[in-house]
């Protein structure tokens, strides 16, 4: 199970509608290591500025991967960690978590590294079993 979900969580659910905020909630503390790393990534675009902020230092454990993988893998997920923090996510290699503004200006710049040659062009391989 990806997601530690409340008894009042999952009776949000049952009853059909589950406030969004409860559910960030519950990714904050389900997901440590993904709500720390997004969350400071947020943090570092917004005092750097710029087109983007990433991370490129692997997790350091299996089970720290496994939160960002399952963090940005689900689109629920991912798309209430966007909506919540009001920026564009990308992801590649299991690590390289990269936060984007909202502001179309870097629209060419998020194009660039989500392609297929952005993709390539960040491998290595201390990555290939991660």
């Amino acid at each position: 199970m990806s997601l530690d979900v409340s008894p009042a969580l999952l009776e949000q659910a049952e009853r059909g509608e589950v406030d969004e905020a409860d559910f960030v909630d519950c990714v904050r503390t389900s997901l440590p290591y993904a709500w720390e790393m997004i969350s400071a990534l947020v943090a570092q675009l917004k005092v750097d500025g710029g087109e983007f902020a990433d991370n490129q230092t692997p997790p350091p454990n299996e089970q720290a991967r496994g939160q960002l993988l399952r963090a940005l893998a689900s689109d629920a997920i991912r798309g209430a960690l966007q909506r919540h923090f009001g920026v564009r996510l990308a992801f590649q290699n299991c690590h390289r978590v990269a936060v984007f503004p909202l502001d179309p200006s870097v629209d060419e710049r998020l194009a660039r590294f989500t392609s297929i040659r952005g993709q390539l062009l960040n491998q290595s391989p201390e990555l290939r079993d991660c």
